[in-house]
Formats: structure tokens, sequence, C-alpha cells
């Protein structure tokens, strides 16, 4: 037998998915849920966060619960360069920063070395959709803070190798505060170390992607000869 939460989330989820309730409408109050549904306000608010974890209704703090508008789908293309989204707004800041801890080993300089950081946070209208953080040799570090229309390009050296590692896993705290998601909705992580043509590490970037709206592709292709080559 399905649980109280379950059958509030089942009937919310069904009035959304129908249309009776549009996206970006606010939904009663969670007083006025619970005495709809006859149950306690834990109990309103446990059946809230199923749909919280879906993605499909919002608390936003001060203002009460939404409904979220259809996520835009992330395909990452490992191996290629990630060029800007059409119609998201993108957010960039720099802070100037010393090499530290595993900053040092990934740029493969010593702890102190001065950097220059560019946390860039991209929206889809008023939804947050990805988060990255970059870390540049404070010399390789463009003059001019890059706009939506040539981020994330902060590296003009030719480059050799880029190395990408993937993990999936709960989003810290402070991710999923800026990305308004459930802090139990995994995310897709991504380091990219990228190396010149002499050997310098030129750039570490960490990306942090909502796991319910991401897809990662790769594609390998063959040479005539047999051997491969990834991109």
């Amino acid at each position: 037998m399905a649980s109280r939460r379950h059958i509030i989330a089942d009937d919310l989820r069904a009035q959304i998915s129908t249309g009776r309730i549009k996206a970006g409408d606010r939904l009663p109050s969670e007083a006025q849920l619970a005495a709809r549904y006859t149950v306690s306000t834990p109990t309103l608010r446990s059946a809230l966060a199923l749909l919280q974890a879906e993605g499909l209704v919002e608390k936003v703090h001060g203002k009460g619960n939404f409904v979220r508008p259809p996520f835009r789908r992330i395909t990452y293309l490992g191996g290629s360069p990630t060029l800007p989204t059409p119609g998201l707004q993108i957010s960039v800041c720099t802070t100037k920063i010393r090499a530290r801890g595993h900053l040092s080993v990934l740029l493969r300089v010593p702890a102190g070395s001065p950097l220059t950081e560019f946390q860039c946070l991209s929206h889809d209208g008023t939804s947050p959709h990805s988060l990255s953080r970059v870390y540049i040799p404070r010399d390789l570090a463009p003059a001019v803070i890059p706009d939506e229309s040539t981020w994330p390009t902060t590296v003009t050296t030719p480059l050799a190798e880029v190395e990408e590692r993937f993990c999936a896993r709960l989003p810290t705290p402070l991710e999923a505060a800026t990305l308004r998601i459930s802090p139990t909705l995994a995310v897709l992580a991504i380091t990219r170390v990228a190396t010149d043509t002499a050997g310098r590490v030129v750039e570490a970037a960490f990306l942090t992607l909502p796991g319910d709206r991401t897809e990662a592709v790769f594609t390998t292709h063959y040479t005539p000869q047999g051997r491969r080559a990834e991109g």
C-alpha cells in the first residue's frame, strides 16, 4: 500500500503532467496543501521533497514552491571543445588566488604560484544550468573577462592534450544551493586538464552538471589502417 507522501506526490505529479498546474505556477502554501490532503506538515513536506528530487518542483526560500519549467538538456561532448549553448545567459567572475594542494598538482606548479580563477554559472532563464570553475596560471589568463560569446575559451595557446576525468557524486552543499537542486540528486563532475604543445599545463577546470538532465557523448574514430583516434 502506497504511503501518504507517495499518494500526495502522485496526485501533484499528475496535475503537473496534465497541465492543470503549469510551469512557473506557485503551489498553494504548505499549510494549505497539508489541510487539503489532511496530513501533517512534515508528511506534506516529505511529499514535496520527492517532487523536488525529481526536478518537478523548486522551493524558493521565502517565496514558496514553484513548478519548474522543463529542463534544457545538457550534452557534454568528451574530447571536444565545450562551446557556448545558444539561449543561455552566462555570468563569469574572476578571482586572483595562489596555487594550493590539488591545484598545484593538477597545474604542475609550485605551491603559492599565482593563478586566476574563473567561476562561471550559466542560466536557462531564471534556472541555473551548470557550474564551472577554471584555473589558469596568471601569466596566461586573458586580460579581459570572457563574455558569453567566447566562454569557456580562456586559453589561446595551441593545445596538445586535454585529459578529462568523470565521476558521479552527490553535490556539495554550495553546489546544491548554487544550482538549486536537491542535495540527494547526483551530479556529473568533470575534471579537465589542458596541456599545450610545449608540455605546460595551461588550464584546470572543474565542471558540475546536474545528473537529471546531462548526458556525456564520446565518439571513437577509426583510421583506414585500423588505428583509432578518440574524440
